[in-house]
């Protein structure tokens, strides 16, 4: 049996989840000056900047080269659409609800690995997409009491993880062995590349404030940049399985996040969504019972 993550680990694994459970509230903060297309560009593209002297130093550069081609669907699939998703999702709906929504990840991710790969899966994971999906039902139900039109924004976060799900089984099926720095860079590189031209036709209606280049700048550098540093870190240190759990801890600081800085009011039913989420991704990821989707 494995030893228990090392404390120095954990902490790092806590602190990722503090980072991307901000994202959360700085694209709320950033989208409504930037507009979609801009802020996802800045913070691709400063995220580019901020690994390459990584992928530099790790020499890395040539796995980035070489395997561009699935590097760019990945650059696609799991940057560019999800990130334009949410940052639409995140100008409708709280940062609190997008971050619980994000929870969703894996519950696609084990899906599509189970109908796509042929990855076999328990009773268990079953009833665990059952959960997932009812939680999602729920924050919807709560998602209308606020807008009172449309679930379209709730569709789009959807649409969002789904990607992520996506990617994640491409990852496994063609770019297993690819050193995963060179995937992040690369990928973000992509997105910043593919990006650019809408960010020409499109640029931001008005002159953003000092508080959302604060909040873009931020999501770039330390949410995107440092956080794949982070995650790749834990990846190496304890395992991909163990690196995962970052993905309970994401939506209860987006929830945090969200009331202490946005003074988002936290639902009941947000709450029990979010729990039913994260029930659902235990048992689909085998942290509940004795069978994993192996």
């Amino acid at each position: 049996m494995k030893q228990n993550m090392p404390n120095i680990e954990l902490a790092k694994l806590m602190f990722l989840g503090m980072i991307w459970g901000a994202s959360f509230m700085l694209m709320r903060i950033s989208v409504v000056e930037f507009g979609v297309w801009a802020m996802v560009e800045i913070r691709a593209l400063l995220a580019t900047l901020v690994l390459l002297p990584f992928v530099i130093y790790k020499k890395q550069i040539k796995d980035m080269l070489r395997y561009w081609q699935p590097i760019t669907v990945i650059g696609l699939t799991n940057t560019a659409i999800p990130f334009c998703l949410f940052g639409y999702g995140s100008i409708h709906l709280p940062a609190a609800l997008t971050s619980l929504l994000n929870g969703t990840a894996p519950l696609f991710g084990a899906l599509l690995a189970w109908l796509w790969l042929r990855d076999r899966i328990s009773h268990l994971a079953k009833l665990g997409f059952l959960c997932g999906f009812v939680g999602v039902y729920l924050l919807s139900y709560d998602a209308l009491s606020f807008q009172g039109v449309s679930l379209l924004p709730v569709f789009a976060c959807l649409g969002a993880t789904f990607c992520y799900g996506w990617a994640i089984c491409y990852m496994k099926k063609h770019l297993q062995g690819v050193k995963p720095l060179a995937i992040a860079m690369g990928s973000q590189a992509v997105s910043a590349l593919v990006l650019l031209p809408l960010v020409l036709l499109y640029p931001p209606a008005v002159l953003p404030s000092i508080e959302a280049w604060t909040a873009v700048l931020l999501l770039a550098a330390v949410c995107t940049g440092v956080a794949y540093i982070l995650y790749f870190d834990l990846i190496m240190k304890v395992g991909p399985g163990k690196a995962l759990y970052v993905g309970y801890l994401v939506p209860l600081f987006g929830l945090i996040w969200g009331a202490m800085l946005l003074n988002e009011v936290i639902t009941p039913i947000m709450i029990v969504g979010g729990s039913v989420i994260l029930f659902g991704i235990a048992l689909t990821s085998g942290l509940i019972g004795s069978k994993k989707i192996t």
